[in-house]
């Protein structure tokens, strides 16, 4: 069975997230969430679809795919998923160990498996493990960065309403934080992210000071995010369990990232890492060595499912990250929901949720 077409597809959808639009590095507000969508064709009539890594990066993402990948990959037979992606990875070793490149790869893979599973006529998480058993999974409820503290304590409650156990923050500030934990309680755990905000020290201090909001990881502290050794110190010297890997772009970055002591959570991202496959490995790795996977995925799209599947398959219990708000039309239908902090996995073929083209047309950017 050989690849005929691969189509990438950059949609917009509306969004609504109970707080004022957060603004872009650009200064302009965020009224759209953005995605690229991977389309991968065959000449037997089986299609899969994958998902590249997106926010500021998906038009360019969008160009890696077409551009750059489709034409590499058009051709090839789909039986054999590492092999494929092997042979482009060395071809664009000098494009692809990082970045949009990467991100258009890990949406061939994910759209790979997605035609594997369909052909085996079994979800993609029993192909991953033969014996996964799991039909739901909990969730994190992942809010956007909203900086206004009375706004902050609103979502973060509203999360908790709908049965979140587990709320993750975008925030910089003691005060943002605080107005969460006094919002939900101390029955929920509460996570931050800064999103590389900080110094070493200035995180080391700020861990210190928010010692007494029971913080259940501090995500990304720090600038640059491969300062692992920074990291550690961060944990060690800050109090906080720190969570970090979502900008690692290979399974070797992994490695190194898992060799460095003291850092609790490893967060890679199927639509940034290479997909299902490289997650596979990372996945395997983590479990010979002891440590506490938790992947990364704020994402709405076949990128979502792909990390549902990998959850479903792994031997220890995580969490799937669900980007908080609702969308004005789900392309992948009720599946990127959770009920009461929990996902439903999906028990079809591949990814088991097949894409509404009527919704993705909708809401395609030309």
């Amino acid at each position: 069975m050989k690849i005929t077409h691969i189509e990438p597809i950059l949609i917009e959808l509306p969004y609504d997230h109970g707080a004022p639009k957060p603004f872009l590095r650009s200064g302009t507000p965020r009224t759209m969430m953005d995605a690229v969508y991977l389309r991968v064709d065959t000449d037997e009539g089986i299609s899969g679809w994958g998902e590249a890594f997106g926010f500021g990066a998906c038009r360019i993402a969008h160009a890696a795919a077409e551009m750059v990948v489709a034409p590499l990959a058009i051709g090839q037979q789909v039986d054999d998923i590492s092999t494929i992606m092997g042979d482009l990875n060395r071809k664009l070793q000098s494009m692809a160990l990082n970045g949009p490149v990467r991100f258009a790869l890990s949406a061939l893979d994910i759209a790979l498996w997605d035609i594997a599973g369909k052909i085996a006529k079994q979800p993609i998480h029993r192909l991953l493990n033969p014996k996964s058993k799991r039909t739901q999974l909990p969730v994190y409820a992942s809010l956007m960065r909203i900086q206004d503290a009375e706004y902050v304590a609103k979502v973060s409650a509203d999360a908790a309403g709908r049965g979140y156990r587990h709320i993750k923050l975008h925030e910089r500030t003691l005060k943002c934080v605080a107005a969460a934990r006094n919002a939900i309680g101390s029955d929920v755990a509460l996570m931050l992210d800064t999103n590389c905000a900080w110094s070493v020290d200035e995180a080391i201090d700020m861990g210190q000071k928010m010692a007494d909001q029971n913080l259940f990881w501090l995500e990304e502290p720090i600038s640059p995010p491969d300062d692992y050794d920074g990291l550690a110190r961060v944990q060690v010297e800050g109090g906080i369990p720190v969570a970090a890997g979502e900008n690692l772009g290979t399974f070797q970055d992994f490695r190194r990232l898992v060799e460095t002591p003291s850092i609790e959570y490893l967060q890679p991202d199927v639509t940034k890492f290479g997909g299902i496959t490289e997650m596979w490995k990372a996945v395997t790795f983590a479990v010979e060595n002891n440590c506490c996977l938790e992947p990364h995925s704020p994402l709405y799209g076949p990128g979502l499912i792909a990390t549902q599947h990998i959850v479903a398959a792994m031997e220890e219990e995580a969490m799937v990250e669900f980007y908080y708000c609702d969308l004005a039309a789900s392309p992948m239908g009720e599946g990127i929901y959770a009920k009461d902090g929990l996902m439903t996995v999906p028990g079809g073929p591949g990814l088991g949720v097949e894409p509404n083209v009527d919704i993705i047309e909708k809401y395609r950017v030309a």
